[in-house]
């Protein structure tokens, strides 16, 4: 596969990421501080929408691997559904003047149907890139080039959202949101373009393959691979939405607001009065990545810090690191070993002063350098559980593999949002104010030791997964003699 047409198909992740990377870290945050809507009921809308819209998944999955045309399976999909994911992701950061019950109901409604086209979108976009080749050392370079391009998108919503929501809305949050998205949703179908008219499809199922649903249903529960894939990336996405919707919280509410000021200060990311600033301080204000003396938006600023270096350690890992080192030790074992890693690290938030800002920081890079090798791989390893399939029921649904571990994903985003809102609302959280001391517990906690076991939990699923890197390479060697024959 050419280095092009690997970029060109990395691009749509690119466009995935930053609605992904905006649900994950945002949507609970903008709910309750933006939209106004209470924490467990916005906890509760994530997780209807996104169990409700799971069950889409699989719907995708046997449609797509039943589609044919022109352009392939799974190609078609994503030019189908560009102009609907741009306006259902503007629709979701909309904030029409209604009664709370009206708020709750259109919040519901908008972002049900966002990730209801999110599955038409990116199951089959996951599919494509298990169809581009057969060969394992490539699919992991696919991968690999596919996440750098997903790590600068992350990149980008993680560091640039809430300076542009101060820069565009000039005080005012609702407008500087709706312009921020629209924004990314612009950006974003114009990557789903390039990727359509620059990627191929190369394996098609076994000649005589007969479609039926109930052996697919079959062949996919009695996969002992996907079961522990499914499980895998559950826990997985429960902890992400769980943690990233809880950071927001940590650095608006439990971070010393002075000691962060001066944190950045080191780095001469704030404003001082009477100096004159040169190009590249001028650019950063342009943004919103330089922080008032009034501390108006150190948050934002200390926020998007926080993220950008973490995202900038995690695409140096996935560059570096994934395929080296999965290459030497299988994918799994590399896997494995990097989410512990991960987990004890997360787990170290909880023992951070609120002043200790530095100390916050360097504990950030070590879990993005941690996580960052294991990001490419799941999706990998996904395509290794449809060869896996193909190898023991000589049928093939590749669309209807991801399609579950999608349903999976999006159930643990539901999840994970909900746990956090219901935790810091427990806890006593009230938006917009001076937390209390037990508001302020609940943030630590889902912050930090909460997502570190549910981390660990991830950790004991790879245990049951069989595909090591021996079989790997004896399950690519017979297919590739079967479709020689």
């Amino acid at each position: 596969v050419s280095m092009a047409e690997k970029i060109g198909y990395s691009l749509a992740d690119g466009s995935a990421n930053l609605i992904f990377q905006m649900m994950m870290m945002f949507q609970l945050f903008f709910y309750t501080d933006v939209f106004g809507i209470k924490a467990t009921a916005a906890g509760m809308i994530l997780l209807v929408a996104r169990v409700f819209d799971a069950f889409v998944d699989p719907v995708v999955g046997i449609l797509s691997d039943r589609t044919n045309t022109r352009w392939g399976k799974y190609r078609p999909w994503l030019i189908w559904t560009a102009i609907p994911f741009a306006v259902f992701f503007i629709l979701a950061f909309t904030t029409p003047d209604l009664s709370e019950r009206g708020k709750i109901l259109y919040a519901g409604i908008t972002y049900t149907l966002l990730m209801a086209v999110y599955s038409f979108n990116n199951t089959p976009y996951s599919s494509l890139g298990g169809v581009m080749t057969s060969d394992i050392k490539e699919r992991t370079s696919i991968s690999s080039i596919r996440f750098v391009t997903a790590t600068i998108a992350t990149f980008i919503v993680q560091g640039l959202t809430l300076p542009l929501v101060s820069k565009f809305g000039q005080g005012n949050d609702q407008r500087g949101w709706l312009l921020t998205v629209t924004l990314f949703a612009l950006v974003g179908l114009v990557l789903i373009v390039i990727t359509f008219f620059s990627t191929k499809e190369r394996i098609m199922p076994p000649v005589g393959q007969k479609t039926s649903v109930k052996q697919d249903f079959k062949d996919l529960i009695g996969s002992r691979p996907w079961k522990s894939m499914f499980m895998l990336t559950l826990f997985l996405f429960t902890t992400l939405a769980l943690w990233g919707s809880s950071m927001s919280y940590y650095f608006n509410y439990f971070v010393d607001k002075t000691a962060l000021f001066d944190f950045l200060q080191n780095f001469g990311l704030v404003r001082i009065e009477g100096e004159s600033y040169g190009l590249w301080h001028g650019f950063l204000d342009a943004f919103g990545l330089i922080a008032q003396p009034n501390h108006s938006n150190v948050f934002a600023v200390g926020f998007s810090l926080f993220n950008m270096i973490g995202q900038l350690i995690t695409l140096a890992g996935v560059i570096l690191l994934s395929g080296f080192l999965s290459n030497i030790f299988g994918k799994r074992n590399v896997f494995l070993i990097c989410l512990a890693l991960t987990a004890l690290c997360t787990g170290l938030f909880y023992v951070v002063d609120s002043t200790s800002v530095g100390l916050i920081f360097a504990i950030n890079c070590m879990k993005s350098l941690a996580y960052a090798p294991t990001i490419p791989l799941l999706w990998a390893m996904m395509g290794d559980v449809a060869d896996y399939s193909e190898w023991m029921n000589r049928r093939r649904a590749t669309g209807f593999v991801f399609a579950g571990i999608v349903f999976a994903l999006k159930a643990g985003l539901g999840i994970g949002g909900a746990i956090c809102g219901a935790i810091v609302d427990s806890f006593g959280f009230v938006p917009n104010v001076i937390q209390s001391e037990s508001a302020i517990m609940g943030i630590r906690l889902t912050s930090s030791l909460i997502p570190a076991v549910t981390f660990g939990i991830g950790v004991i699923t790879l245990f049951f997964y069989p595909i090591t890197k021996r079989v790997n390479e004896s399950i690519q060697a017979e297919l590739s003699e079967r479709r020689k024959g």
